[in-house]
């Protein structure tokens, strides 16, 4: 009987060292992988740290969130060679653009944004910008009323309240009509929205699918990867882009008094590159690939409307973090001013030390975030970068008068840029982006009149005001400034 003990103890010591290395050899596996992706040292000795101290917790976290995806192919080249041909667009498409004396700067990020993913500038385009839910809404409603072909509608969260409701009526009674409706809703994004109110709209006929569905078992594929969009292309003739969900909150503010957001209409040649990213988001999710032709595309915008722009996607699978690195581009070329709308202010290293080099060099340099903001760890997360902004000369301005969602950017006299991407790591390195570039000296002064009429109701920060701030608020801002990769 005690030999039978003594065995017994020995086999569950040989199984116990067995799990022990097996686990072992799996951490130190799982860091092998991260070194050799040679990603940023501090990213990099985090992550290492985490599953070093906290294994067990650490795996399952670096499972959801620590995947490196880039250079990954969401779809195949011969696929995206038909998608150029259908959508007019062809990795040569790199237009002259000497001829319309846009300044040295303005031909490098075009140059740039070409290079990183074919991305082709696109003159005499039409544009108009909203600052308001419910004007951007009264025209995209009526913009889907009178569709006679086709709608192809992606955003990050499509609601299933008062708005999202009419919208859905619009859309089924368009199907009904037989024009051709299809939605690409983030499923994570979406998440509150019923299940019953996306299918309604599928037994009327219209084709909806969320992205990356989060299901298992590829739920730790999927989880941390999202489609954070707002596009809609209508008869390849209208396109809505920006930073406006389908929410009522765009309307009436939800919990704030209002909800400060942007958006842009857009007219002409533009409309291919809005066709060509839906389309390959559309084929991501298993779909066939859309044939409708961009030939019909409105040209005849007025000579007023003259406006150049480039359309940018990025994502977790692109080589290069593709919007962060037009930003830190046109950041380093600035000479005179730059201005920043955004909800949260989560900088890469990089964009953080060139804002503070064009500070630094006499740049004015002005950052515009929320005073109270939808997610109160974000909120604090982006308070933690502000006393060594303030220390550099960028002018630090809290928004009072409700929630500021806008992602913009206003740089010297001719780029600015319209968005989904905040200034923030999620944005640029996790989530599915895309960012209107425009090069027009017109809109550029849009955009600047824009952003000083929301100056007038913010609070400008000073640096010795800010340091006296409570101590247990500054400890909280630097808990939350650690999280800030996967934030």
């Amino acid at each position: 009987m005690e030999e039978y003990a003594i065995a017994e103890y020995i086999n569950l010591s040989i199984f116990y060292w067995i799990i022990a290395s097996i686990y072992a050899i799996t951490i130190f596996g799982v860091i092998a992988v991260i070194l050799s992706e040679n990603r940023n040292p501090v990213k990099s000795l985090a992550w290492v740290t985490i599953l070093l101290l906290l294994p067990a917790l650490g795996l399952v976290i670096y499972i959801f969130f620590g995947r490196n995806i880039k250079n990954t192919h969401r779809i195949s080249r011969r696929n995206r060679r038909r998608l150029k041909r259908l959508n007019r667009i062809t990795t040569s498409d790199l237009v002259d653009t000497s001829f319309e004396q846009l300044s040295s700067e303005s031909s490098q990020l075009i140059k740039l944004t070409h290079t990183l993913n074919g991305s082709r500038y696109f003159s005499n385009n039409g544009l108009k910008i909203y600052t308001d839910g419910t004007s951007k809404f009264n025209d995209f409603k009526a913009d889907l009323h009178n569709a006679s072909k086709y709608i192809n509608i992606q955003y990050y969260i499509f609601e299933d309240d008062a708005l999202g409701t009419e919208i859905k009526d619009i859309l089924i009674k368009k199907a009904q009509e037989g024009v051709n409706v299809r939605i690409i809703y983030d499923h994570v994004g979406s998440f509150k929205t019923r299940k019953r109110f996306f299918k309604e709209m599928a037994n009327a006929g219209i084709n909806a699918h969320p992205f990356f569905k989060v299901s298992f078992p590829p739920f730790a594929t999927r989880i941390n990867w999202r489609n954070h969009r707002k596009i809609c292309i209508i008869d390849g003739q209208i396109g809505y882009l920006g930073g406006m969900n389908i929410a009522d909150r765009y309307i009436n503010g939800g919990k704030f008094p209002i909800w400060r957001d942007t958006h842009a209409r857009i007219t002409g040649p533009i409309i291919a590159s809005l066709q060509y990213s839906f389309n390959i988001d559309w084929n991501v999710m298993g779909q066939a690939l859309l044939d409708e032709h961009i030939s019909d595309i409105n040209h005849n915008n007025s000579p007023s409307d003259n406006i150049g722009m480039q359309l940018l996607t990025s994502g977790p699978t692109s080589q290069w973090s593709n919007i962060a690195m037009v930003f830190l581009k046109a950041i380093s070329n600035a000479k005179r001013s730059i201005l920043i709308q955004t909800p949260y202010f989560l900088p890469t290293e990089s964009l953080l030390k060139a804002l503070q080099a064009a500070a630094l060099a006499n740049v004015k340099v002005k950052i515009m975030i929320p005073r109270k903001s939808d997610s109160d760890i974000l909120r604090f997360a982006s308070f933690s970068y502000i006393q060594e902004c303030l220390e550099s000369g960028i002018s630090f301005l809290l928004y009072n008068k409700g929630m500021l969602h806008s992602k913009t950017i206003v740089i010297d006299n001719e780029f600015s840029t319209i968005g989904s991407t905040n200034f923030d790591f999620r944005s640029f390195e996790h989530n599915f982006e895309s960012n209107l570039f425009i090069y027009s000296r017109k809109i550029n002064a849009q955009m600047r009149d824009i952003f000083e009429l929301d100056q007038k109701f913010c609070t400008k920060l000073d640096l010795k005001t800010w340091k006296k701030r409570p101590f247990f608020q500054k400890l909280f801002e630097s808990v939350t400034r650690l999280l800030s990769p996967i934030l």
